[in-house]
């Protein structure tokens, strides 16, 4: 066996699958849904396994560790930690997963494709990509379509490519535009090649326009203006830069002006004397309090949703998911200790940056003349891109879009590798004792991610099937009971059969029977038994407590029902659904006067689009009335 030919072989290999991740992810809808993830979980598996391969087949072995991998690898290990004291042990997984994917693809990027022929040629499809992806963002715009691959999304009139959010399309392409400008005007790139790269860069700042992101507006404009600093100081590179800007504001200027949506969504940040933050201020007060709870270590992994709700701001019914704001995120979920690792490999590679950059920037000549670098090109784009995000990332969650954090983790390696031009110390000899200590983490992260991939591959196709059955049918239920078969730690599968029960057992009624004898008492009880192990495995739902307490007045249990609706109130005390289930609770109990007040409070929290409180309001007042006019009735009957 050669041994060379195997190893440039495995080379080849994570290459391909890197290229296919990086392409793939946008071009999924950032690779958010389950399915696409788990295909770029499978192919960093791939990624992994012809790594450890390598390490073995390569004559002289060698690890290119900078300093930012300590900080990544610290994180690794942290985030493993936590996971294993969270409360909600489903949401920590699927987190942790994330971290996992990302830790392995940096480490993997940065010892085995840091080649300037690889880097380019990375480089050079991802802007393929992201121009194709800019296409399609300006089609939707012009034309008014929301749909992505024929899905409906709730963003018309604004480009959004492959990706559900347009503010997500906004985070992608803003990372590659410096990189496509820096190797139009700095590198070495053939000439044609460089027009290409030059027609990128104004598509994908036309895709930018298009999202109608006022942040990714915002992140392109403050980053633009350092790029094009940094290059103006360059005399060989000023004049390029100079003519390419002017064309970008000449566009612009020619453009904006002729479209009403720009006017009006540029209005939108000063509208009615604040800025109009699409309520991402809002979410920002209840993620500090989540974080001066949990300061040190952070409320858990992908726990902020779930703790959200008891500090839910009156304006806000819906469920947010993430912050809006990937450092507030970071804190809210991974306390102090997982900000300071974040910012150490930030801190890391901004250190790293600044070492290597006289070792990149290139040489002036005799006459001036400036001599061009690759190099030069990718460093100063890389960083461009990742600082356009590190921008974005103060209004938005970028970070938490698998496609965009796998782009910036690949530009992250991309700069880091570059510190072996500033000196051949960050070059380790892989011993044989390192070389087992790497395959064995690989091999572990194989097995482990494997099995998690089977695991969650199972219950989604479960999932799957369960959606296309009729709603709340017993079809639905036995297969959402083998989605919890697969994966018996989904509070959420818990909670839907839960509800699928309890909608049985209301439809049925009194006197409800199925083949099996099962009357609408045994439905109400068993869905009380799923709503409690929904409750078991988040303890911090308060819609598993509204089942149980809607089960128990259902069975004709209203003493019993009170204390589950008081313990979901607590732990969402200004949600208008809860709110509205009190004063249910309170009509079955025949306490109208306090049904009153429950459902008029929960018609103020949500005033637009909430019938259901607005129709038991009626009932309530109709029955004190009602009580009100017997009471009356009794008293003028009585004799005097």
């Amino acid at each position: 066996m050669n041994r060379e030919a195997v190893a440039r072989w495995c080379e080849i290999g994570i290459l391909g699958l890197v290229l296919a991740i990086l392409v793939f992810g946008p071009l999924a809808e950032g690779a958010v849904p389950v399915v696409p993830f788990l295909i770029v979980q499978g192919l960093t598996i791939g990624v992994m396994v012809l790594w450890a391969v390598r390490l073995w087949t390569t004559p002289q072995p060698q690890f290119l560790w900078p300093p930012i991998c300590w900080a990544v690898l610290a994180f690794a290990i942290y985030a493993i930690g936590r996971y294993l004291t969270s409360d909600i042990e489903y949401f920590a997984r699927q987190e942790l997963i994330r971290v996992l994917i990302y830790a392995f693809l940096f480490f993997a990027i940065v010892n085995n494709l840091y080649r300037q022929e690889r880097i380019q040629l990375i480089s050079c499809v991802v802007i393929l990509v992201a121009m194709v992806i800019s296409f399609y963002a300006i089609y939707q715009y012009v034309t008014g379509s929301n749909r992505v691959w024929g899905t409906l999304t709730p963003y018309p009139h604004r480009g959004s490519g492959t990706y559900w959010c347009p503010n997500h399309l906004a985070g992608f392409l803003e990372m590659l535009l410096p990189l496509a400008l820096a190797l139009t005007l700095a590198s070495r790139l053939k000439p044609l090649m460089k027009v290409f790269l030059g027609y990128s860069a104004l598509v994908m700042l036309a895709g930018i326009a298009v999202s109608l992101s006022r942040g990714g507006w915002l992140a392109t404009v403050l980053s633009l203006l350092v790029f094009f600093s940094v290059l103006s100081f360059r005399r060989g590179y000023r004049l390029p830069a100079l003519l390419f800007l002017a064309v970008m504001l000449g566009g612009g200027a020619l453009l904006i002006p002729k479209s009403h949506l720009f006017e009006s969504r540029v209005k939108e940040i000063t509208e009615h004397g604040g800025i109009d933050d699409d309520a991402r201020f809002l979410l920002w007060g209840p993620a500090i309090q989540i974080w001066r709870e949990n300061l040190v270590w952070g409320a858990g992994p992908a726990h902020f949703d779930a703790r959200f709700r008891m500090y839910r701001p009156e304006k806000i019914q819906l469920d947010p998911s993430r912050v809006h704001n990937d450092f507030l995120n970071t804190v809210a979920d991974w306390g102090i200790v997982g900000g300071v690792l974040v910012a150490g490999a930030l801190g890391l590679l901004v250190w790293g940056l600044a070492k290597t950059w006289p070792f990149v920037r290139g040489s002036q000549g005799e006459l001036g003349k400036l001599s061009h670098s690759n190099r030069y090109a990718f460093v100063l784009g890389g960083a461009v891109g990742l600082l356009a995000l590190f921008f974005h990332s103060a209004v938005d969650f970028n970070m938490h879009i698998p496609a965009n954090a796998i782009l910036a983790v690949t530009l992250m390696a991309f700069v880091s590798s570059h510190l072996r031009f500033a000196s051949d110390r960050y070059w380790v000899s892989a011993r044989p004792w390192m070389q087992g200590i790497a395959t064995f983490i690989l091999f572990a992260g194989v097995v482990y991610l494997g099995m998690q991939e089977v695991r969650r591959g199972r219950e989604t196709a479960w999932l799957a099937k369960a959606s296309h059955a009729p709603a709340f049918s017993a079809e639905q239920v036995d297969l959402l009971k083998k989605a919890f078969a697969a994966e018996p730690m989904n509070p959420r599968t818990a909670f839907r059969i839960g509800d699928a029960l309890k909608h049985q057992s209301q439809e049925g009624g009194e006197h409800y029977s199925d083949d099996l004898g099962t009357d609408y008492k045994a439905r109400a009880q068993e869905a009380i038994d799923w709503f409690q192990r929904c409750a078991k495995l988040n303890k911090w739902d308060a819609y598993s407590l509204l089942g149980i307490g809607w089960c128990l007045d259902w069975l004709g249990k209203q003493a019993e029902a009170a204390p589950y609706f008081q313990k979901a109130d607590a732990l969402d005390p200004k949600s208008s659904y809860i709110a509205e289930s009190m004063g249910f609770h309170f009509i079955e109990t025949g306490n109208y006067a306090a049904a009153r007040e429950w459902l008029e409070r929960s018609v103020k929290l949500q005033w637009e689009d909430n019938p259901t409180p607005r129709i038991y309001l009626q009932i309530a007042q109709d029955r004190m009335l009602e009580g009100a006019t017997n009471e009356f009735s009794r008293l003028l009957a009585q004799p005097r």
